[in-house]
């Protein structure tokens, strides 16, 4: 073992020298470097090594070379022109290239944990070392069944790789091993409408359309006063088509949004094409399907409301017994609303989903969910004071006759 352990520390005499002859370190400093990496080492050749031992030392390390990034920026700056023109030396890369052993040997002893694998990632990640799809390879072929190790592969190819798809054929591969994985659906469907999306803002850069997938959060008051003064925004663009219309112009405008659509036809196609597959792999997840839901809400696609309108309508034939359906469909009636006035439009709509609901689920869950919603429709009327206001009056009422109708029924 001692043989190992100097042989090791042996190999990072280069490293050292280097860092005392361009006065980084002293040589106390170095002398107590090699102290801290002996004990270390030792530690390390046990029989039985903890992984504590090998994060104590990856730790070490890293504050190790952050000091030499912070001592060499400081001893660049009172050096001359010349001298900082000098390339790189072996200080420069000993540093990362120590914490990649370190973590390599970690990570062969323990095979199995995934959480070490992860920190082995985000450091090659970080630091642009070059073994980054070397690791990715081991992780996969180790832990196959971990969705986020699928995730994780493929968001580093489309991210920092720019490659689509190799992307997309990780993604793949993916949801064939874990076919189960709510997050890896989610994710791959994420990816191929950022993918359309950046394809189109291209297109827009070349002059050849406008707009972008991702819809544009418009607040309740936004919409309501661009209603009700229409001829502020009509006037304008009523003028701009009569001059294209004089003048020939808008044609190519026209072919140009044309073509821009397309991208939003295809992004319909993909989100009906995955939503197909994970609603096949996963008809129990309520969840998968309220997430489909959010993301096609977030997103500017071609035939929308009919897509929407779909997923309710699967929503509401299989998950017609669950109480927590019809909880998360009244809540959704009131997404945007401002006025929780009793008589709101939508507030009555989301008080006849709880009363359909109940209807189908008769369940003391069911009343458990119909009673809390009434109670913060309360507590927001009230505007958080403990005085009950006048508009709350029309809630208690309905919320008694809840609580009687509950009774009622024995559960």
């Amino acid at each position: 073992m001692a043989d190992v352990v100097q042989y090791r520390l042996e190999r990072m005499v280069d490293e050292l020298d280097d860092l005392e002859r361009r006065g980084i370190f002293t040589r106390a400093e170095i002398s107590e470097i090699v102290k801290q990496r002996r004990k270390f080492e030792y530690r390390l050749k046990r029989p039985s090594p903890l992984k504590q031992d090998f994060l104590a030392y990856i730790e070490y390390e890293s504050q190790l070379d952050e000091l030499r990034r912070l001592r060499r920026k400081a001893v660049s700056s009172v050096q001359s022109g010349d001298e900082k023109k000098k390339k790189k030396s072996v200080s420069d890369y000993a540093g990362v290239a120590k914490i990649v052993e370190i973590y390599r040997l970690a990570t062969r002893r323990f095979k199995g944990d995934i959480s070490l694998w992860f920190k082995y990632l985000e450091f090659c990640r970080q630091k642009r070392n070059g073994r980054m799809k070397k690791v990715l390879a081991q992780v996969i072929r180790f832990h196959p069944k971990v969705a986020e190790v699928w995730i994780y592969a493929a968001a580093w190819e489309f991210d920092r790789n720019l490659n689509v798809a190799a992307a997309r054929a990780l993604m793949q591969n993916g949801l064939r091993v874990c076919p189960s994985s709510e997050d890896l659906w989610v994710e791959y469907l994420r990816m191929e409408l950022t993918y359309l999306n950046k394809l189109k803002a291209r297109r827009v850069a070349l002059g050849e359309g406008e707009g972008s997938l991702v819809r544009e959060k418009k607040s309740v008051e936004d919409e309501q006063w661009k209603a009700e003064n229409k001829e502020l925004f009509m006037s304008l663009d009523d003028k701009e088509e009569k001059d294209k219309d004089e003048d020939g112009s808008g044609v190519d405008e026209e072919d140009g949004n044309e073509r821009v659509d397309v991208f939003k036809e295809k992004g319909s196609n993909v989100l009906q094409a995955i939503y197909g597959g994970a609603i096949e792999a996963l008809p129990s997840s309520f969840d998968l399907r309220r997430r489909f839901l959010e993301i096609l809400e977030a997103t500017d696609l071609a035939h929308s409301d009919d897509i929407r309108n779909t997923i309710l309508s699967d929503l509401k034939r299989d998950f017609s017994s669950d109480p927590e359906y019809w909880n998360w469909l009244a809540r959704l009636e009131m997404s945007g609303c401002l006025s929780v006035e009793f008589a709101n439009p939508q507030m009555q709509k989301a008080i006849q989903v709880f009363e359909e609901g109940l209807q189908i689920v008769t369940s003391s869950s069911m009343f458990e969910m119909y009673i809390k919603f009434l109670m913060e429709a309360i507590e927001r009327s009230n505007g958080g004071d403990d005085e009950i206001s006048p508009s709350s009056g029309e809630f208690i009422s309905h919320l008694i006759n809840v609580f009687e109708n509950a009774d009622g029924t024995g559960v």
